[in-house]
């Protein structure tokens, strides 16, 4: 990799979450992913049943602690299995299973500020859904910013209508774009990460591109971006199972990453570009298990590009 200084303050070519952090703490922060035994609208029928079409049954948070455990104890339990990259480290507790402001506010609360006070604990991330954000506890996590880093990750995968109803998001654009900004009305230290999905079926390229300049235009703070997993136990599984799609080649999600970032602003902070669906559940694309393979692939092509972020 290049050892040009870019504007985010290290050498990599785009704003990556690592450096960023690094650099705003002084060291690399790890995340411990907690289950809070929450559940979603899209589960329990307030909206549907069975969850989103890609959503595994642990609520896409395969690598949670163990949920019959205390707040606590999982933050204990989470560090553990990461002792080895990070024995000196500071933590962020991300509340990552379902959706996790679908629930009592003050319990929701109660477990958010049980997970801030444990040792070496200097943030909060929390995953949910855009139509789960109602005032009081939009309230209560702002309250979280006085004492901590707090960041709420929405999960949004598409701006494509068709790919809305297929993936059974049901919520809509506006609603997500609503959301931003009543995070931002109850404090603007709040950091709004986007999850986007890229290689959803029937999309096209431009169909991502345009998810990124939707959510670059509604103002995340930062976005994640992953590539399609198809697990075992979901719906999507039977769909692919059946050839109504294929997945993404490594090479085809490179070029799409590389595009993008492109057009991501540099002050956009990337939270992820690679991730790896649970090996055991893992029915495609199988070359994303090989995570270092895949990791030393992207850097040394965004290299041959010579990529930089925001450079569109």
């Amino acid at each position: 990799m290049s050892e040009t200084k870019y504007p985010w303050g290290h050498s990599r070519p785009f704003n990556a979450y690592s450096n960023y952090f690094k650099i705003k703490y002084g060291q690399r922060l790890q995340k411990l992913s907690i289950d809070a035994g929450f559940s979603c609208p899209n589960r329990d029928g307030t909206k549907s049943f069975g969850g989103c079409i890609f959503c595994s049954g642990s609520g896409s948070g395969d690598f949670a602690a163990d949920k019959n455990l205390s707040i606590a104890e999982q933050i204990i339990q989470a560090k553990q299995r990461v002792l080895s990259k990070n024995k000196d480290g500071k933590f962020i507790a991300y509340f990552q299973n379902f959706s996790n402001t679908y629930g009592n506010p003050s319990e929701l609360s109660q477990k958010y500020n049980e997970a801030i006070a444990q040792e070496d604990v200097v943030g909060i991330s929390i995953a949910t859904r855009p139509d789960c954000l109602n005032d009081e506890i939009l309230n209560e996590i702002a309250e979280l910013v006085n004492k901590t880093f707090v960041s709420i990750e929405l999960g949004f995968q598409t701006s494509k209508s068709e790919s809305i109803e297929y993936i059974r998001r049901f919520f809509s654009n506006e609603e997500y774009l609503l959301a931003i900004k009543k995070i931002k009305s109850v404090s603007m230290n709040i950091h709004v990460v986007t999850h986007l999905i890229f290689g959803l079926p029937n999309e096209t390229e431009q169909d991502m591109l345009n998810s990124v300049k939707f959510v670059v235009d509604a103002k995340s703070d930062g976005i994640k971006i992953a590539l399609l997993h198809v697990l075992e136990g979901t719906d999507l599984a039977i769909d692919y199972k059946n050839n109504a799609f294929s997945c993404l080649e490594m090479e085809e999600y490179f070029k799409i990453l590389g595009k993008a970032l492109k057009i991501i602003p540099k002050d956009v902070v990337i939270h992820r570009l690679t991730g790896d669906g649970p090996k055991k559940i893992l029915i495609a694309p199988l070359w994303t298990a090989q995570k270092k393979v895949v990791y030393n692939a992207m850097n040394k092509y965004f290299d041959e590009i010579n990529l930089i972020q925001g450079s569109d």
